[in-house]
């Protein structure tokens, strides 16, 4: 048995080559050490404040964000799709009806959970809010 079999990494390969490839992925992905001393908490972790308490609101929250980004999706559509000509009078009746009664209940759960409509808008950094603000 050679000295280089013995040295090793489980992977079979040479240590010297595992050392190798993992200072270049540490360098290519700019990775550095775990820094267990480091009083401050991450950015994900100052992110994520999560409190048993409000857990339930917060899980409504986020489903109402994705049901009202939807619905705003699916009013776009059917304001294009009227504009375009391409229902008749009553599809165009039951897609506003439709629409009108899901805001409400939206505006319902809003209600019910203390939340509003601005409260629903992710801010997404850079790219800005999720949500145009005001419905608009």
């Amino acid at each position: 048995m050679t000295e280089d079999d013995r040295a090793r990494s489980p992977a079979g390969m040479p240590a010297a080559a595992a050392e190798e490839v993992a200072r270049a992925a540490a360098q290519a992905f700019g990775l550095a050490p775990a820094q267990p001393d480091d009083p401050r908490p991450s950015g994900a972790v100052q992110r994520l404040q999560t409190d048993p308490d409000t857990v339930e609101r917060d899980l409504v929250k986020l489903v109402l964000t994705i049901v009202e980004l939807l619905r705003q999706l699916m009013e776009r559509t059917a304001i294009h799709r009227v504009d375009q000509g391409d229902l008749s009078e009553l599809q165009e009746e039951r897609i506003g009806m439709t629409l009108m009664i899901l805001h409400e209940r939206m505006t319902e759960l809003c209600d019910r959970y203390d939340l509003t409509m601005d409260d629903l808008n992710l801010d997404l950094g850079p790219l800005g809010s999720l949500l145009p603000h005001n419905g608009a």
